[in-house]
């Protein structure tokens, strides 16, 4: 098994519970319906199915049909998580702007993502709501890591309160608040290569004094993305960005 990490581009990205060492794969249920029926694939065409954590096979379909997709596998690879680790700790943000906060980091680059109830959350996950919550950013995860072709999924945490986020923050190799009041751009850090770089993100309300002083506390700084104002589904991808042009992105 290589763990070079293969091509994606032009072939689509199938995601199953398991990929076993086996020289033909079934590709069932949903997936497979979705490669059948919307996606149309006809044998000989390149595909590429994962278990989203790193496990992925190449190969050619061999068949189409009711059952699914058979792919003849061709290379099988481990690919390794990729360094630094990007965190993100999302505040809830209103209607669909969750799942497209989710989305938009997903395709960025983001592996874990951590949703946080902010003091100025207008959207409230009650108790009872807690487990459609985080279902529907997974369902949003997986999506998106499908659109982007990615081999691993982000993992979408079960809700933080702030003294959580605090505990996390302090674990990290760097950690930032974005603020539209700081005074230290982002560009302006010195990034690590390697470890754990979490990223927090407030609501439309923005951050209380007090989420900030404890977040600084547990050592975080906070900094600015630019001169302009993002939305909280936006500007957790474009930090991302920001600092995968200086890490991954070579």
């Amino acid at each position: 098994m290589s763990t070079e990490v293969p091509e994606l581009d032009g072939a689509p990205l199938f995601l199953v519970d398991e990929v076993p060492d086996v020289p033909e794969l079934l590709v069932d249920g949903q997936e497979g319906r979705h490669a059948v029926d919307v996606l149309r694939l006809q044998p000989g065409e390149r595909v590429h199915v994962g278990n989203g954590d790193g496990t992925l096979a190449e190969g050619d379909v061999v068949a189409a049909g009711p059952e699914g997709l058979r792919v003849a596998v061709r290379a099988r690879f481990e690919v390794p998580a990729p360094d630094p680790e990007f965190v993100l700790v999302q505040a809830l943000p209103k209607g669909d702007r969750g799942p497209l906060a989710v989305d938009l980091a997903t395709e960025l680059g983001v592996d874990r993502i951590v949703p946080w109830q902010a003091a100025r959350c207008v959207t409230r996950w009650r108790d009872d709501r807690v487990g459609k919550g985080v279902a529907k950013w997974r369902a949003a995860a997986r999506a998106a890591s499908k659109q982007s072709r990615r081999p691993r999924l982000p993992e979408v945490t079960e809700p933080m309160t702030t003294r959580e986020v605090a505990g996390l923050l302090a674990d990290a190799d760097l950690a930032v608040v974005l603020h539209e009041q700081a005074r230290r751009p982002l560009a302006g850090l010195t990034v690590p290569t390697e470890g754990t770089v979490v990223i927090v993100v407030g609501p439309e309300g923005g951050l209380t004094d007090g989420e900030v002083v404890a977040f600084r506390a547990a050592g975080a700084e906070p900094v600015r993305l630019g001169p302009e104002v993002l939305r909280t589904s936006t500007a957790g991808a474009a930090a991302i960005a920001a600092l995968s042009t200086r890490t991954r992105w070579h």
